[in-house]
């Protein structure tokens, strides 16, 4: 049985404990908050990071399983970034035969693309699987013994045949997830000059 003393002191550590991980989880998320507006300067970090991961596994010549599933994972969350977050096909208050679609009348109402999976989130996802993945090839009981020209050509067809789909996806519905080709406005305060 626990005396007042011992029961004080389990509150203490378990309140130590909480402060310590609420500290943790604020740094960590202010470190996310000063990464965020660094887009080019993450993707290039997570791209080193998975350069490092290949040739640990080509070095090693192991790991195929765990180099597999990374890849699976990675073809999913791209999948989820190309995706829009209300998807045009459950939409079924169009009129026509076709199915529903995007607007593309000035009368018909605007549906700005919004992403399934956020850049940002995208990019974590993608480089905390990889630490762990990097973390993975140092343990021996993930490096299992298989014919890895199955796994790549799995692979391949897997990835071919999944973004065929979201390719006639996006021209069935007719969007586009890319900005870097669509038109952009300029606001009024821009395109006024002063002589």
């Amino acid at each position: 049985m626990m005396d007042g003393n011992d029961l004080a002191s389990e509150t203490t550590r378990r309140g130590i404990i909480s402060q310590a991980w609420m500290r943790i989880s604020q740094v960590y998320q202010g470190t996310l908050d000063k990464w965020t507006p660094h887009t080019k300067g993450r993707w290039f970090g997570s791209f080193l990071l998975l350069m490092a991961f290949v040739i640990r596994i080509i070095t090693k010549q192991g790991w195929y399983i765990v180099t597999y599933a990374l890849g699976i994972y990675h073809l999913n969350l791209f999948i989820a970034f190309l995706t829009p977050k209300i998807d045009p096909a459950m939409d079924f208050d169009a009129d026509d035969d076709n199915g529903p679609a995007l607007p593309t009348r000035a009368s018909e109402e605007f549906r700005p693309f919004i992403r399934r999976l956020p850049e940002f989130k995208f990019w974590l996802s993608v480089t905390k699987s990889t630490i762990i993945a990097f973390i993975c090839t140092f343990v021996d009981a993930f490096n299992i013994p298989v014919f890895w020209p199955i796994l790549v050509m799995y692979f391949i067809t897997l990835f071919c045949i999944t973004m065929k789909r979201q390719i006639k996806h996006m021209i069935k519905y007719r969007y586009l997830p890319f900005t870097h080709s669509k038109p952009k406005y300029k606001t009024v305060e821009s395109t006024v000059t002063v002589n």
